[in-house]
């Protein structure tokens, strides 16, 4: 009889493990505490996932012996293709493939376009650099998309969920670039092209007095015109928003020349358009004491004395509004920018989205540079003007329709394809992400870790905190053993009396 019940107890356990692997493969969950959600995926994942009609095939390329900092990363990534593969229903398969133990394999991750990257590993106390592979190729049909480097603590599920967008999707939207008007090409604008061709197509747009913006057009980018803009580009521009369309525009209302020391005015015609919809961006220069320095020379006798100078001009922002237009930037770079000011009407909903610092002030055009001047706490008498702004609402008919407006018409813009303010591209980007895009991926833009490095203290504090850190552990001991032996000593004391039971 006892044997009768130890089989079946070792039958009802075996059953009930079964059933609970069989449960959990088929629901699961697990708890994200990070600040940002690191760890889950959002809802615009979701839905490229669902609609996946064809298998995605991932060659995860990452090196077998890559030091520990940067196990991290392929461990992160391999949950995160664990995740993807179960939502989408195994559409999303993957590999992961190690090219330093195979020459062939190695020559395949180089084909595909993962290059491997030196890192710094340290062996017997000494620093030795090893080539590594940390990237990955997406297959979908005869199309491929590469991530070339898997970058510790980025936005890992933006550069994964948008590859696979960009595979999956059969028409990207339109985004018009107008030209015409001394506009910034696409060729200035590297970074942020590359950005934007991930979810969108990119044409130039050029307007006459006989044509108009096609209506396939999903938004409409104006960058930096110089030129006085013609009567009838406004008009193609007010039946463009008439007809829901949305425009993201970033202009210059002063210009500044730092090497001859000069800045005036800039008349476009934009200013008064923008005025007839309650937005006025000022005739004026922002000066902020957070600023970028720049390394000048002075000829002081024979000698040439090199030194670093701020200039105001040329603001660091980085107070933003809690919009998705700004969603995860840190600072933004900008130069001979301008305020502005809202005074339209209940029909349109206006949200600052940039502002100056505490400390700062406008100067007015024209205006003569002088960088030996002795900027003073008193020449910053401004807080929180506002530099940016989105509107939305009936903007011209009653059709709804956004703009972006940015006073300040080069920051996104590559000088001699030189690399800029990568939170500058992603204003951009971000910006015509709201005003275009319906998948929610802008949220995912700017996600990753936040670094939280360890605040900076006083020798006294570091010291003091060191002390409190050795002695406390053994001031609670002693508390304890204190407590302890009075505790016994009462026990005793209780036992010798003569009433006790």
């Amino acid at each position: 009889m006892k044997t009768s019940n130890i089989s079946i107890t070792i039958l009802l356990f075996v059953a009930i493990i079964v059933l609970v692997n069989f449960l959990s493969e088929q629901f699961f969950f697990r708890v994200d505490l990070t600040e940002n959600r690191q760890y889950t995926l959002s809802d615009a994942t979701r839905e490229i996932l669902k609609n996946l009609d064809e298998p995605v095939t991932v060659k995860a390329y990452f090196s077998k012996d890559i030091p520990a900092q940067l196990i991290k990363t392929k461990n992160d990534f391999q949950e995160m293709l664990v995740e993807y593969g179960k939502l989408s229903k195994q559409m999303v398969v993957f590999e992961f493939i190690s090219p330093n133990e195979d020459e062939e394999i190695e020559r395949e991750a180089m084909q595909n376009g993962i290059q491997p990257v030196m890192i710094n590993v340290r062996e017997k106390d000494q620093m030795q650099q090893q080539r590594a592979y940390m990237g990955a190729v997406l297959s979908l049909g005869d199309q491929k998309e590469i991530i070339p480097l898997v970058q510790p603590g980025l936005a890992m599920e933006y550069t994964l969920s948008t590859a696979i967008k960009k595979l999956s999707v059969q028409d990207k939207p339109v985004i018009g670039l107008l030209q015409g008007h001394g506009e910034a090409s696409l060729n200035e604008l590297t970074q942020a092209r590359e950005e934007l061709n991930v979810l969108y197509t990119i044409e130039n747009v050029t307007l006459t007095d006989s044509t108009s913006i096609p209506a396939y057009i999903r938004s409409l980018a104006i960058i930096r015109p110089t030129d006085t803009i013609p009567a009838y580009v406004f008009d193609r521009l007010d039946a463009f928003l008439a007809s829901g369309g949305n425009i993201f525009l970033a202009l210059d209302r002063v210009s500044g020349d730092l090497q001859n020391g000069y800045g005036s005015s800039l008349y476009t015609g934009l200013e008064g358009w923008l005025r007839h919809k309650g937005l006025s961006i000022n005739d004026n220069f922002l000066v902020d004491m957070n600023c970028v320095s720049a390394t000048m020379q002075q000829q002081l006798g024979n000698a040439i004395q090199i030194s670093s100078v701020a200039i105001p001009y040329i603001p660091r922002i980085s107070q933003f509004a809690d919009h998705p237009a700004t969603q995860g930037i840190d600072e933004v770079i900008l130069q001979f920018t301008s305020t502005m000011d809202f005074s339209g009407d209940s029909t349109i909903t206006y949200t600052p989205l940039l502002f100056s610092s505490e400390y700062s002030g406008t100067l007015p055009s024209p205006q003569y540079f002088n960088y030996q001047r002795r900027w003073m706490q008193r020449d910053f008498p401004l807080s929180n003007q506002v530099l940016g702004a989105a509107l939305e609402g009936a903007l011209a008919g009653p059709a709804h329709s956004r703009m972006v407006v940015i006073s300040d018409g080069d920051f996104p813009i590559n000088p001699g394809n030189q690399q800029i303010n990568p939170d500058n591209v992603n204003l951009m980007v971000n910006s015509i992400d709201w005003l275009s895009d319906d998948t929610g991926l802008i949220e995912l833009r700017t996600k990753g870790v936040i670094s939280r490095p360890i605040k900076q203290m006083e020798d006294s504090t570091r010291s003091l905190l060191k002390w409190i850190n050795f002695l406390l552990p053994i001031l609670l001991v002693l508390i304890y053993g204190v407590i302890r032996y009075q505790y016994r000593k009462n026990q005793r004391v209780r036992r010798m009396e003569a009433n006790y039971v």
